[in-house]
């Protein structure tokens, strides 16, 4: 029987940023089924305040009784929420560019001031502007230009009130950090990241070492590989499978020498850099 998929997107994305991920997976194996986060695409009236708790239940209503669960960014923050409350309904989880959250009070007090300020911005300016900051921040600078077309026309398919509900409850200021939780997680972890996104590598690299059966794949492109890097994304996906089969955790770097301790060396400064307006989680 084919394993069901359920992906999640990012913050102002939907369910279709996972079109080149879906079409990837091959469909003897996998069912991929992308559900638009509370806030986001068919899902823009869901009940406010839109909260983690509140997308944990809407996701295991919607989902199988038993899937593998991947997300990306805000998603994979959510999807960490979905395995820590029912871990016997995941059978592998997939981060994409995940950050398990922010640590530091100050910071996240910062980030949370950062939040409201973008969220009344998407309530009162154009929506074309917020389009146009979100997509131009340093975190997206060197997308390839289909990349950002394609990105660009997701996030057209919301509404601000409701991105700007999603900002005040979702946020990465607004969510506890759950890196002490991690060591929960007993099913197979696939942890993917782009070679360009070093502030992300770092903090992959950081989970890695805490999860007991985990796959760290560093691959060719930056923080938004679902739209970038579907290919590495899918295989990422279908590698869940051996993971699970599989007694011990498992490294997996495709970086080349020469790369490995420049990104090593952004560990220290991750997460003091991530709540700047300079670098921002998508």
């Amino acid at each position: 029987m084919p394993e069901h998929v359920v992906l999640l997107h990012g913050f102002s994305g939907t369910r279709r940023a996972w079109d080149g991920v879906a079409g990837r997976l091959d469909r003897e194996r996998y069912l991929p089924l992308a559900l638009d986060l509370p806030g986001h695409g068919a899902e823009a009236g869901a009940r406010r305040p839109i909260t983690f708790a509140s997308c944990v239940e809407s996701v295991l209503a919607r989902a199988p009784e038993r899937f593998l669960l991947c997300g990306y960014s805000l998603g994979g923050r959510v999807a960490l929420h979905v395995a820590l409350a029912a871990p016997k309904r995941v059978a592998g989880l997939a981060l994409v560019a995940c950050n398990p959250g922010i640590e530091d009070e100050r910071e996240r007090a910062a980030r949370r001031a950062s939040d409201e300020e973008l969220a009344r911005e998407l309530e009162a300016g154009p929506f074309e502007d917020f389009i146009e900051r979100w997509r131009t921040q340093p975190l997206f600078a060197a997308d390839p230009a289909a990349v950002g077309a394609l990105a660009r026309a997701d996030q057209r398919r919301n509404r601000p009130d409701a991105l700007a509900a999603v900002l005040r409850g979702l946020g990465a200021g607004t969510m506890e950090p759950v890196w002490s939780r991690l060591g929960e997680l007993a099913m197979p972890v696939a942890v993917i990241v782009g070679e360009r996104d070093s502030k992300f590598v770092a903090i992959g690299r950081r989970i890695a070492t805490v999860l007991p059966r985990v796959e760290l794949s560093i691959v060719a492109g930056g923080h938004g590989l679902p739209l970038e890097n579907p290919d590495a994304v899918a295989r990422a996906i279908e590698q869940l499978a051996r993971l699970d089969a599989e007694a011990g955790p498992v490294g997996h770097d495709d970086l080349p020498a020469h790369d490995r301790e420049r990104v090593a060396d952004a560990g220290e400064h991750a997460q003091r850099r991530q709540a700047t307006g300079r670098e921002r989680p998508a």
